[in-house]
């Protein structure tokens, strides 16, 4: 009978459910090596290239962290929330709706605390918001065991990953919003030959599960199921490439980058894969402007605020000590069919030195 009874629940817990993802244990895990660290003493826009030592990262305060820009403004009922369109071009996928972002934020930010995240950090006047690290516990093996037992067992199991989502929202020029949902991904891994310690290193970004979440959030604004469905099966497939260097062609030394990315689209389609490229990259974007074609990027110094471990940039670029915080804009300009990205410091002069060419190094990974 109890036999029977456990094969009912799952069976029924299998059809109303999605096995992709499932976040929303969170809050039973226990600190330790098998549940990383919060992170958030890594700054934002942290992209690390090395182990990391998850004692180190236990041991550090969590960073405090305060949301800036206007109040959200009311929440919008979900039957109120209108048609949602989902797009796609290459490996970028947004949704469009005809609602404003002050209309839509509190429902986004709503959606991701529902399924079992926190907000570690949001702006609303950049429209970007992005979660703490979390565990997938669907990825775990369904065993009859676990399954009987449930959360008894959640504890002892790990899945070696962690997933971070950021959401972009932007005003586009009909007056409606663009959301882009972008992954980052961490992954466990021995860091001695005794395999008795271990750290956190990167992972790529998971097209499948940008895809899964953003259909997720698509139903959450109303939109239609099967739209979803079809977003969900077109991340299976191949994303076509449109930029010069052919795919699998990523350099292999910064002498192999050009001072500026040539790309052959027009400009409303290089701009949104240059957005997406630097969101997947974990850089901090403080502010756009579409009709100049440019993206504002900071670097914070790693002395303020808390003394937190060097940054992004100091992470990717070298160790090297920053007295006052730097920014960066990637300029996207555009003439007929083909789009030219450079980097410029913040006066506006194209920079083509060692930290300009690694910035273009990363955008060659998704717009080429």
């Amino acid at each position: 009978m109890a036999l029977a009874s456990l094969t009912a629940c799952s069976t029924f817990e299998s059809i109303t459910t999605s096995d992709k993802v499932d976040y929303r244990t969170q809050a039973k895990q226990t600190t330790g090596l098998d549940v990383p660290p919060d992170l958030t003493q890594l700054p934002k826009e942290n992209r690390p290239t090395g182990p990391i030592s998850a004692a180190q990262m236990a041991a550090q305060p969590n960073a405090q962290r305060q949301a800036i820009g206007a109040t959200a403004g009311a929440p919008v009922a979900l039957d109120k929330a209108g048609n949602v369109e989902f797009h796609r071009l290459g490996n970028a996928r947004w949704l469009h709706s005809a609602l404003p972002p002050e209309q839509l934020w509190p429902q986004v930010k709503s959606f991701w605390q529902e399924r079992g995240f926190t907000i570690e950090s949001e702006d609303q006047n950049v429209g970007v918001m992005e979660t703490n690290w979390a565990e997938n516990k669907a990825k775990l093996p369904q065993d009859f065991i676990r399954k009987a037992l449930g959360s008894l067992l959640d504890s002892l199991y790990s899945t070696g990953e962690r997933d971070k989502y950021r959401t972009r929202l932007e005003r586009n020029e009909q007056g409606g919003t663009d959301i882009y949902v972008t992954h980052r991904g961490l992954v466990e891994i021995y860091t001695n030959s005794q395999r008795d310690e271990t750290g956190w290193q990167p992972r790529p970004s998971d097209p499948e599960l940008e895809a899964e979440m953003t259909s997720r959030l698509m139903l959450k604004l109303g939109g239609k199921e099967e739209d979803a469905k079809t977003m969900v099966a077109n991340a299976q497939q191949p994303a076509p490439s449109f930029a010069e260097a052919p795919r699998g062609a990523a350099p292999r030394s910064l002498a192999d980058v050009p001072d500026q990315l040539q790309i052959n689209e027009d400009f409303d389609r290089a701009w949104r894969r240059v957005g997406q490229s630097l969101d997947r990259h974990g850089f901090t974007i403080e502010d756009r402007d579409r009709k100049q074609g440019l993206f504002f990027l900071r670097y914070a110094d790693p002395n303020q605020a808390g003394k937190e471990e060097p940054n992004f940039f100091q992470r990717l670029f070298g160790a090297k000590s920053a007295s006052s915080a730097v920014r960066y804009r990637v300029s996207v300009k555009s003439d007929g069919g083909k789009s030219t990205v450079q980097i410029q410091d913040d006066k506006g002069q194209q920079q083509t030195d060692e930290l300009a060419k690694r910035i273009l190094q990363l955008l060659m990974e998704d717009v080429r």
